[in-house]
């Protein structure tokens, strides 16, 4: 099989180089000429033996889908699109829609496994048509980690359910990695704990809070004990709010996911402007005493973050 792909960054160089491992052949085209193997994307296309298959794999939103514009003027009919970035799982049905009038086909596909996937293989999480994830089949299988297929790989359904699983997976990854940080607070903050690093690495074996957020959480340990290299601005991607964003527009509870994502929106206010206020209330109604505010320890407002 030989396959295009668009995007050799971080995750797309790997993806590549394991998609070759497994004897797949790839062209791939980037924006940086010292990365592609092609000049244009219809130098791409004219590489690849039809019918052809491209693999998607840039920023979300304007990126993508100017990338899929482009691919619908130059594939064919019977021709495969698989968008392999964090795009919104409502843009996948206009993609779908756009290449559908050429008889392109399209699939969406969530993929987790980020810098570690080169070795140990990525989670895939698909939606569209079962004809169009056969035909693709192959591709997958050589990204998805060794095992059982049904324990990497999920058709998950309909055009978006791919993105839409790995929205959720990305809402629940930020609750667990909020868990274990408020976790490691609060052993680091009692006396008579002497050895937080130690506790968090005698659970990675036997107990029920293992997992390899926390094996990769020891690892951080293991290189600096004390965390002191690591500024505690946290920013988010994106999926985290978009999972909040479903959950209200589906009358669903989601207190961990949406609190994980406000203590980032917390991490990047060095004086929060809403603490302020209570101080302030607290001083106003019961007499409570303040800090006195210092101009070189103001951080930045409320709404400093960005998701890019």
């Amino acid at each position: 099989m030989h396959i295009g792909l668009i995007g050799l960054g971080r995750m797309g160089g790997n993806m590549s180089s394991r998609l070759r491992n497994a004897g797949i052949e790839v062209t791939g085209y980037d924006r940086n000429p010292e990365t592609s193997q092609v000049a244009t994307l219809a130098d791409l296309v004219e590489a690849l033996p039809a019918p052809r298959i491209v693999w998607v794999m840039v920023p979300s939103g304007a990126p993508t889908r100017a990338t899929i514009e482009q691919l619908g003027e130059l594939l064919s009919e019977g021709d495969l699109v698989i968008d392999g970035g964090n795009s919104h799982f409502s843009d996948d049905a206009q993609h779908a829609e756009m290449l559908a009038p050429k008889g392109i086909g399209y699939l969406d596909c969530g993929v987790s496994g980020g810098v570690w996937g080169l070795e140990n293989g990525y989670g895939l999480m698909v939606g569209g048509e079962a004809k169009l994830v056969d035909t693709a089949m192959p591709i997958f299988e050589a990204l998805c980690p060794p095992g059982p297929r049904d324990e990497g790989f999920v058709h998950a359904g309909a055009v978006g359910a791919g993105h839409y699983a790995k929205m959720v997976h990305n809402g629940i990854e930020y609750g667990l990695m909020q868990a274990y940080a408020e976790g490691y607070e609060l052993l680091d903050a009692k006396d008579i704990v002497t050895d937080v690093h130690g506790c968090f690495k005698a659970w990675t074996r036997g107990t029920v809070v293992r997992s390899w957020l926390l094996d990769l959480l020891v690892k951080s340990l293991d290189e600096d004990p004390k965390l002191a290299e690591i500024s505690g601005y946290v920013d988010d991607s994106g999926e985290g709010r978009w999972t909040i964003q479903e959950a209200i527009a589906n009358a669903v509870a989601t207190p961990v996911m949406t609190a994980a994502l406000y203590a980032r929106f917390v991490s990047r206010q060095d004086d929060s402007p809403a603490m302020k206020a209570v101080a302030a209330l607290r001083q106003q109604f019961g007499g409570h005493p303040v800090h006195a505010a210092h101009a070189a320890d103001a951080g930045p407002s409320s709404g400093s973050g960005s998701t890019h």
